[in-house]
């Protein structure tokens, strides 16, 4: 049977490199941003590409009631659900004293809550039908700190101990959360960094370029695939090696 997959933030960056692939790979793909004209454009030309298998949905998805028409509108389309990708994402700079509240609440709004409602929708579903598989996307800054970056690493790092808890939870069910925990990846908004910003993150890093939003999706496919049977409640570090170092100089 056709497995069926739901992926947020999939109208740019790592979730559109995520559901190509997995249009590619023959799985009909519910794609979730929160702009209908962007998606609209994005299926049509997915579509004359000749993936017919790709939907699409505009949801907040921080918003109860909009994630709960997602769940809804899924189900009348896809007729199921075996895994979701929970990849919206925002990031937002500044020392934890400079960060507003509206700015902390919009962080954690879409980088945490959002995966709380897709669980609390979708995840009963996948319990009363054998199970299903679920990847959120974390972040190396989940793992560890950076400066100015108190709202993001607080939200991330909720999501690396958020995918244990739940791992534990719905394991017993045959439902595997993972995590994907890319560094800073090469996408179109990353690229447009002054130059010099992008060539001291490829410096930083020991393979000395930054990951590219395919690569992530190839994790992400692994993690929602079978190929990936035993794994469950991990963080899958896509970086290169960033976090490998102790700090100490050449000698």
């Amino acid at each position: 049977m056709t497995k069926r997959i739901l992926i947020t933030g999939g109208t740019s960056g790592i979730g559109l490199s995520a559901v190509r692939l997995f249009l590619e790979k023959g799985w009909k793909v519910m794609i979730v941003s929160s702009g209908q004209e962007k998606g609209d454009q994005l299926v049509s030309e997915l579509h004359r590409k000749g993936f017919r298998q790709a939907y699409f949905c505009a949801c907040n998805v921080a918003k109860t009631d909009e994630v709960e028409r997602l769940y809804q509108y899924t189900m009348e389309t896809l007729g199921g659900i075996d895994s979701i990708i929970n990849n919206a994402g925002v990031w937002t700079g500044g020392m934890l004293h400079e960060t507003s509240e509206n700015e902390w609440e919009r962080v954690f709004d879409v980088d945490v809550k959002s995966i709380f409602l897709t669980t609390k929708f979708f995840v009963p579903y996948m319990i009363e039908n054998g199970g299903g598989t679920i990847v959120n996307t974390a972040s190396v800054s989940g793992l560890h700190g950076d400066y100015g970056m108190a709202a993001y690493n607080a939200a991330k790092g909720a999501v690396v101990n958020l995918v244990k808890a739940m791992a534990l939870d719905y394991g017993k069910y045959n439902i595997r959360v993972n995590n994907v925990c890319p560094s800073a990846c090469a996408t179109p908004m990353f690229q447009a960094n002054p130059q010099e910003v992008v060539e001291n993150f490829n410096e930083a890093n020991p393979l000395k370029r930054i990951c590219t939003p395919e690569e992530v999706a190839e994790a992400m496919y692994f993690l929602a695939s079978d190929a990936s049977r035993s794994c469950n409640g991990i963080n899958l570090e896509i970086s290169g090696g960033l976090n490998v170092h102790t700090g100490q100089p050449s000698q």
